[in-house]
């Protein structure tokens, strides 16, 4: 049976950083992860993420350089991202990518998935059981063993590790997800279709999502057209394929479809005070509204990563509460305003319609887009706030017209 510091449940973007940030700081790391799972995923990075996590270019397969918001009826605002991009990543390649990295630097990997965890004993090792699977499909029936001081769970929205180890996990809220890639338009094929290699499309449409959006996200040679929604009575794949209809797109050779449940609320708790700490999707770190989840996914791996260096070097359990102290200080906010805008202007087409013809107005585009690329709400134009609060009163007391 192999000790580790720290064994990481899943190597999605959460894990994968974890997993490399321990690893670089001299830990012993077993990352453990499914073969074969792609989650669904617009694949939208931003600025402060290439920069802060060191992706290169190579992993970028598209530079968005304007959001295009489409609502109930039509109207069509596009918003340019001025003097920089979002860069788009294909989630089947980024992920291998950042699991790769992590074993280049000193992490284990293994492909397999959470089974139980039994312990600490008393020299303070956990047993971590784990369901091996030597290739994707193939399962070995007779569980794997480690043991280790630590575990990360990273296993992604319903996560196991969580639902065993970490109390109120069933408290989460979740938008169930799907998408299709497509195969990109050639230039060629561009006649009688709006599509733009260089664009995101948002629609805002309750035949697409009763409190969601849709999207027509560009990958390069393919692209991401989904939904998501709450109601679980609710069509993903008829909303997806009457997108992909209203876009022209229902032509174009399918190749893959994905789905998947994604949380839309942080966990009341990451933690259980001795051994477990969650991060990414396992601890519900999706931005309401927007549904971004690559950024705060690294960024909870790295918190995540850094709480745990803390308790190995402490011997405290307690220090692993930091993971989420230290998130919501800095994001917290941005969520609960996330959640306010999904909940009222995403009621209706009425609402939609309103939160669009708001999203023509260059005070909001600005400071959106400021707040998107460096993550921060920005305060530095008072003015500006205050004109965009007197014109989101005027669209909910119905004085604008929409």
């Amino acid at each position: 049976m192999h000790n580790y510091d720290v064994v990481v449940i899943g190597g999605g973007p959460a894990g994968a950083t974890a997993a490399d940030d321990l690893a670089r700081a001299g830990h012993s790391v077993l990352l453990v992860d499914r073969a074969g799972r792609i989650k669904p995923c617009g694949g939208a990075i931003p600025p402060r993420l290439i920069r802060d996590f060191d992706i290169p270019e190579s992993q970028l397969v598209a530079h968005a350089r304007c959001a295009r918001m489409i609502s109930p009826k039509d109207i069509r605002v596009d918003i340019p991202i001025e003097g920089g991009f979002v860069g788009m990543v294909d989630r089947d390649r980024f992920d291998e990518w950042l699991r790769e990295r992590a074993a280049s630097h000193g992490a284990t990997r293994m492909i397999g998935s959470f089974d139980r965890l039994e312990g600490p004993d008393a020299q303070g090792l956990s047993t971590v059981h784990i369901q091996r699977r030597e290739a994707a499909g193939e399962r070995d029936e007779t569980p794997t063993q480690v043991r280790a001081r630590l575990v990360i769970g990273a296993d992604g929205a319903k996560s196991r590790v969580a639902a065993q180890c970490i109390p109120d996990s069933d408290k989460g809220k979740f938008v169930f997800a799907y998408h299709e890639i497509v195969r990109a338009p050639e230039t060629s094929e561009h006649a009688g279709i709006d599509y733009d290699p260089a664009r995101c499309d948002v629609y805002y449409r309750g035949s697409l999502s009763p409190d969601f959006y849709g999207w027509v996200f560009p990958h390069g040679k393919c692209m991401s057209v989904g939904t998501g929604s709450m109601d679980k009575g609710f069509s993903l794949r008829s909303a997806v394929a009457d997108l992909r209809r209203t876009a022209g797109l229902d032509r174009f050779e399918t190749l893959r479809r994905e789905g998947a449940p994604i949380p839309l609320k942080p966990l009341p708790r990451w933690d259980n005070g001795r051994n477990v700490v969650l991060a990414g999707d396992a601890s519900g770190v999706v931005a309401p509204a927007s549904g971004e989840g690559i950024y705060y996914a690294m960024l909870g791996g790295r918190l995540a990563a850094e709480a745990a260096h803390e308790a190995l070097a402490t011997g405290r359990g307690t220090a692993l509460a930091l993971a989420r102290k230290r998130f919501m200080k800095e994001h917290g906010r941005v969520f609960f305003i996330l959640g306010i805008m999904q909940r009222f202007w995403y009621l209706n087409d009425k609402r939609r319609e309103h939160f669009v013809k708001i999203c023509q107005d260059r005070d909001v585009q600005q400071l959106t887009f400021d707040a998107y690329m460096n993550k921060r709400l920005v305060r530095r134009r008072p003015m500006a706030h205050l004109r965009i609060f007197l014109k989101d009163m005027a669209h909910l007391f119905g004085i604008a017209k929409a």
